[in-house]
Formats: structure tokens, sequence, C-alpha cells
């Protein structure tokens, strides 16, 4: 007789409960949007412990540059899973292809506290608008942020292959520029090539009341064009307010009814007298003013905004007397904030163009001369003034005319800033700076003299230690 047994195609499964690594890495990426301060502030703190605490104990520096690029590679993901909302939230003015579609069931995160700046505008244009910009600016991050740590790694099988893996990553870098160069149609490499995070609200509260009125405002609309009643607004009851009014006027009447004398009336010589006790008797109804303490602990009405009474919204703060007039140019539009992203920088032509194909290749050549003079590339010239002349050549043929915009001259003003660290790199630190940081070194107390040493191992030893 065959048994029956009940179906088991109905059942679920032990593992159905559980939850897949996509919604996983969904539930984080929410975490994420919802917690964006307390995340960049961890994300600050860790990199700052890496920078103070450089961890190059001769034998483990591998380990302490690890968590350094571990950080810069999920501070990476981070500010993408931020474009990905930005660009799938409604006000985000941009195509909701960019990620998955789980990206549009994620919260926008809180305003910037300030207007995106001009970089922040012409990248994120570029990274919407090309998704073969965003892939190659994506691939030249990760390379930056990890290329101290692959050389580190080929150090350990040897200097021919650390080398080969050095002239391999400025290869790669610059092939990614020339692409960028290509694809943004000749016009200056910005540096990042993705958008800076903006900074947040100082009050975040306000801003999370903001987002939850808009939220009901929403899900009010949604019951609306279902056909769902909409909720009644309560009357609020002023029988109170009413008494209380009423209980006043009558207190105030009492004060000025006038009351029978208890005592003679004034001869005409205390006339006078009996002015000054009838000016000094509204004085004494008058309420009493806060004690000093109170008024001590109230903060300034330019220091935080005030409070409508009915509706419960905060007017913005005033500035500070002294700040008035950087307060007022900060509302001032310029040339530039009205451009669309494009004209915010120019297209490269003639010398311009040849004075940025000189920046990109210019690390490349100075990788190639010192692997093929590795065994003295500490001590030779060639290799550091081959370098450095590129880069002036490039700072000389660049455009200087009237035409170059605020955005052109600001990256050119970095990459002059960025020109300091030939001073730390190749033969003029040998010969050079390498006795100044060393006189520096003794003069300092002995905790940070012990993390000048410590970076002053890696300065001596790794190639992109120093690399702008």
């Amino acid at each position: 007789m065959a048994s029956t047994r009940p179906p088991t195609a109905n059942r679920p499964s032990p593992s159905g409960s559980r939850l897949s690594p996509a919604k996983w890495l969904s539930a984080y990426d929410d975490f994420i949007a919802k917690n964006l301060g307390q995340v960049s502030q961890i994300e600050s703190t860790l990199r700052s412990l890496t920078y103070i605490i450089p961890g190059r104990f001769r034998d483990a520096e591998i380990a302490s540059e690890a968590i350094h690029s571990g950080v810069q590679l999920l501070s990476l993901y981070h500010d993408l899973l931020l474009l990905r909302t930005q660009g799938a939230s409604p006000s985000g003015g941009a195509s909701s292809s960019i990620g998955p579609a789980s990206a549009s069931k994620l919260l926008p995160p809180p305003g910037p506290a300030q207007a995106p700046s001009h970089h922040t505008r012409y990248t994120r244009y570029w990274v919407y608008k090309s998704p073969f910009y965003r892939r190659v600016a994506v691939v030249l991050q990760v390379v930056r942020y990890t290329e101290l740590l692959c050389e580190m790694a080929a150090k350990r099988r040897g200097e021919r292959l650390r080398w080969r893996v050095v002239i391999l990553i400025e290869a790669i870098k610059a092939i990614c520029n020339l692409l960028l160069l290509r694809v943004t149609r000749g016009r200056t490499l910005m540096s990042p090539v993705l958008p800076v995070r903006q900074p947040l609200p100082e009050n975040d509260g306000e801003a999370d009341e903001d987002v939850e009125d808009e939220r009901d405002e929403e899900q009010n609309e949604l019951d609306c064009e279902q056909g769902k009643p909409e909720p009644e607004t309560p009357v609020p009851n002023f029988a109170g307010e009413d008494s209380h009014i009423n209980g006043a006027v009558t207190s105030l009447k009492a004060s000025i009814t006038p009351q029978p004398p208890l005592s003679p009336p004034p001869s005409p010589r205390q006339a006078s007298a009996g002015l000054v006790s009838d000016v000094e008797q509204p004085a004494a109804l008058a309420p009493p003013s806060p004690p000093p303490t109170e008024r001590q602990h109230s903060p300034p009405s330019h220091t935080k905004g005030w409070a409508m009474p009915r509706t419960k919204m905060s007017m913005p703060p005033l500035p500070q007397p002294g700040d008035i007039s950087s307060y007022l140019l900060s509302r001032v539009l310029t040339a530039d904030d009205i451009k669309p992203a494009t004209k915010l920088l120019n297209q490269l032509r003639g010398s311009a163009q040849v004075a940025e194909i000189l920046h990109i290749l210019a690390p490349l050549v100075f990788a190639i001369a010192l692997a093929r003079n590795r065994d003295k590339s500490r001590t030779s010239w060639t290799p550091w003034l081959a370098g450095l002349a590129m880069e002036c050549a490039a700072r000389q043929l660049r455009d200087h005319s009237l035409r170059t915009t605020s955005l052109e001259r600001e990256e050119w003003s970095r990459r002059g800033w960025a020109m300091g660290w030939w001073s730390m790199r190749g033969a003029f630190y040998e010969h050079v700076m390498k006795g100044v940081v060393g006189g520096v070194r003794s003069r300092m107390p002995s905790f940070l003299g012990g993390i000048i040493e410590d970076y002053e191992y890696l300065w001596e030893n790794y190639y992109f230690s120093t690399s702008p």
C-alpha cells in the first residue's frame, strides 16, 4: 500500500527566510543614505588615524597601507552611492539609469549646507551624461587609492617587479586621463575627476523635519489619487485662550479703576510729591525683567533661527554683525553660477592642448627614467630634471589669456601647489631635502619626530609615497 505524503512544493525553504546578499547590500545602502553624517565622521576619523599613526613599522607597513586603501575605497563606494541616489530621486535632476533599480528605493540624502561648487557641478554633469566617463573615472580613482599598496606588495618580490608595476600603474593613469580628455572634448582635466561630497547642514534636526514633511505631503497626494479620504484637520480650541484673555482684561480694568483714597487729599505743597508717586505707580505694575543669569544663557538672535509659534517653521538665522559683507557676497550670483556646466571650462586648442598632454605624460616619463637608472635612481639628476622640465613646459604653454575661466585657473593653481612634491622626489630629495628633514626631525619632540621618521622611510623607499 503506497503511503501518502503531503506535498512539499508549497513548503517554505529554510533559506527563504534569510536575506540574500542583494538584500543585505540594499539594506546597507539604505543605512548609508539615512546616516550620512555619522558615516562621514567615521570615515574622517579612520583616515586621520592612518595619517597620524602611519604604522610604517618597517616590516608591517603594508598592513597600515591596506587599512588606508580600504577606507578610501569604502569612501569612494559611498560617494558613488550618493550620486546614484541623487540621480534616482525626483529632485536629482538627472537620469535614474545610474546604478541598479534598488537605488530608486533609497531616500534622498539631506541637502548640502551650501550651493555646490563649480567643480562639483562640472564633474557631476559628465558623470550623469557619459557612462564611459563614469567608468573611466572610477577606474582612475581606484588606481590612485591602491597604487602605493600595489607597489609595497610588488617590492617584496624584487626591485625589477616593483618598477614594472610602477610603470604599469603610471601607464594606466595616463591612458585614463587621455580618455577623459577625449570624452570631455579637449577640456582641462579636474582633480579629482569625480564630484566631491558636499558638507552637510549644521542643523540636521531641521533637515530631518523637512524631509518628513515632504514625505507626508507625497503620501497625502498619493492618498488623494487613490480616492482615500483626507485626514481631518483638528480644530484648535480657543476657549482656554479666550478665558485667559478675558481674565487679563478684567485684571487690567481692576488695576485702572480708581479706588477710594485711604488718606485725605494732599495739600498744594505736596502736589509735586504726589505727581512723582503717580508716575512711579505704573512702573510697579510692569512685569519684572528676567534676571541677568537668564539673559546670559539665551543665545544671540543671529546664532539661531526664530521659530514661528503657529507653524513651528524656523526663519533663517541672521548674519553676525562683523560678517555682513561676506554674507551678502555669498548670496550674489556670478557669471559662472548661471553658466551651463559645459561652459565652466573652455575647449583647449593649440598650445593649451599640448600643455595638458605634457602634464598627463610627465609622471610616466619620470617613472620610465627612474626604472632605467634604478641602480643609481636616487642620486641621478636626469630623471628628476626630465619630469620637472615637462611640468614647467606645460605651465608655460597653457592658456594665459582672458578667456580662461575661474575653474581652469583654480585647477592650475592646485597643480602649482602640487609641484612642491618634486622637492621630495628623486635626486633633489637625496641631495637637498633629506638633510633638511633630518634637521627638523631632530628639533621636534620625540612623538612628532617618530612620526616624521616613519614617513621618511616611505619617502626613501617607495615611489608613490610622494606622487602628487
